[in-house]
């Protein structure tokens, strides 16, 4: 049952996100960033962490969990360490995935060759 829930949910998020595209033509850059901001407000109003206890990868795998991640690393450093914990929190638990974003990148782009 978990995986269907995980799809459900993972699905759902990426056909609001065409539905986005399609109907509302917002550019893929203003749907991605709304995508995090929507993540960081559910945050937020600690939601989003009931929605990934619900739904695990589906909930975790979008961009909008890029924003819960962004701001509530912030806000558990901003706690400990104050205005300096804004910082520290935000690069603390995004890291791994930005590092590893542009590592891969960087070898897709030397492996292939691109078209055009």
């Amino acid at each position: 049952m978990n995986f269907l829930w995980a799809f459900v949910v993972g699905g759902g998020i990426c056909v609001i996100g065409q539905l986005l595209l399609d109907f509302a033509k917002l550019t893929p850059a203003h749907v991605m960033s709304s995508f995090v901001v929507a993540g960081a407000v559910l945050d937020a109003f600690d939601l989003y962490d009931n929605l990934i206890e619900f739904a695990g990868a589906g909930a975790t795998v979008p961009i909008t969990s890029f924003g819960h991640s962004l701001l509530h690393g912030a806000m558990e450093q901003a706690d400990e360490h104050g205005i300096m914990g804004i910082a520290i929190g935000i690069f603390e638990l995004t890291s791994a995935g930005i590092a590893s974003a542009i590592l891969f990148g960087f070898i897709v782009a030397v492996i292939f060759k691109p078209k055009g």
